[in-house]
Formats: C-alpha cells, structure tokens, sequence
C-alpha cells in the first residue's frame, strides 16, 4: 500500500488510525445518526444515493484507499462504500449540522470541512470530475484502469494536482480518505466494519461495558471478541 501511508506494517498504520479516532470506531460513522444492522444472509447491497456510475467509481477509489491484504480485510470487505452511500441520506450529508453560510475562504485543514458544498453535492461533482480528468488522461474511466494506474491517480488527488471541476482535488480526496476510515471503524449498526472485521484486525474489543483488567497488560492478547453497541 503507497497511497496513503499504508505501509507494509498496515496493521500498526490502522491502530494509529483508530487511536487517532476512538469517537468513530465507538460511537458514529460520519452522521451519527443512521443506524442499520449488518448480516451475512443479507442481499447484495444496492446503493440508495449514488447513481451506477458514481458507485462504480466509488468503489473502486475505496478499493485502493484500503485494499486488502495478508495483515486484513480491505476496505470494501469491510463495507466503507456502502457506509459513505448511507450516509448521503443523512443531516451530515446535507450539510444540516454545520454552518454553511458565506463567505467561504481558503484555510488549513486543522480547521475542518469549509468547502461551500454539503458533502452529497461534493461527491457527485468530485466523482463526475474524476471520470472526465482520467478519460482525458488515459482514454478510458477510473474503473477499467489497472491498479498501478488507479494508484497514480489517487496520488494527484492526494497532492492536488488532478483537475476535477469545482471541487478541489485535495478537498475530495481528504474528504473521501476521511469517510472511508469511518466507514472501515464504525460500529456495524452505522453500516459499515462489517462483522466487526477492522476491531478483529486490531485488536479492538469494541463497546464492551469494561475491560479495564486489560489496560495495562502490555503484549499480552485481548481474549474476548469485540462487541457492536447494538
């Protein structure tokens, strides 16, 4: 993994990430407020926002943020993707809990999402944006390229340096690499970390009411599975 720092020791990358983050391995994804159970015997998940295109290309940005590997399951075994479509039906998504009124200013990104689109009008701009900058550099859509090339164009977005439209490319992407982690570490009943499958990964015990007796007890393995707050 080169794109975002997923080193070849993933899974110390991924523990700093959570630990970076406990509100949304514990609490909520992006919204924090659509709960929905996760099974194995449910059907093939059909998105709710995203028109077929846009998932497609979805799909396969989230692919190469958090691919799978020896160390783990990938993004999408995980349900990143259907978490970040779940959400675009949420207050989040329509901007409804944040102040979004102008003027709107270049800032640092310490200062938190200050682009003038809600979330949902940012994504189908940037997805949109995505597929024309790579049709005019490759000749074909993001989805049909190979993963070396998938990985190049992640990189521009992660630099800034691909043209998308009226997104920013940096914007998307920090927006994109940000909702796939919540997605990767939310609770299941968010709609993502499917069968708790990113905690199994780390290590994680999840909402457990206590396990205090395991704080201090270094190098030795948590025994308990981790447990969803539903």
């Amino acid at each position: 993994m080169k794109i975002i720092g997923i080193s070849p020791h993933r899974r110390n990358f991924l523990r700093k990430a959570v630990g970076a983050a406990p509100a949304v391995a514990l609490l909520a994804g992006a919204g924090g407020g659509l709960a929905m159970a996760v099974s194995k015997d449910q059907p093939a998940y059909k998105p709710r926002f995203f028109d077929a295109t846009e998932w497609a290309t979805l799909t396969a940005l989230v692919d190469r943020l958090i691919p799978a590997d020896a160390e783990g399951p990938g993004a999408l075994e995980a349900g990143a993707h259907e978490f970040i479509d779940a959400q675009m039906n949420t207050p989040y998504a329509y901007g409804a809990l944040w102040y979004m009124q102008g003027p709107f200013v270049p800032s640092i990104e310490q200062f938190g999402y200050q682009f003038h689109m809600a979330p949902r009008e940012l994504y189908q701009s940037a997805l949109a944006g995505v597929n024309t900058a790579v049709n005019r550099q490759f000749g074909k859509p993001f989805v049909q390229l190979a993963a070396a090339e998938r990985d190049a164009v992640i990189t521009q977005l992660q630099k800034g340096t691909l043209d998308i439209g009226a997104v920013p490319a940096k914007v998307f992407f920090n927006q994109l690499l940000q909702n796939t982690r919540e997605g990767y570490f939310c609770d299941p009943v968010h709609g993502g970390n499917k069968d708790m499958l990113a905690w199994k990964m780390v290590g994680f015990p999840g909402a457990r009411a206590d396990y205090m007796d395991w704080v201090e007890q270094y190098g030795k393995k948590y025994p308990l599975p981790p447990v969803s707050i539903a």
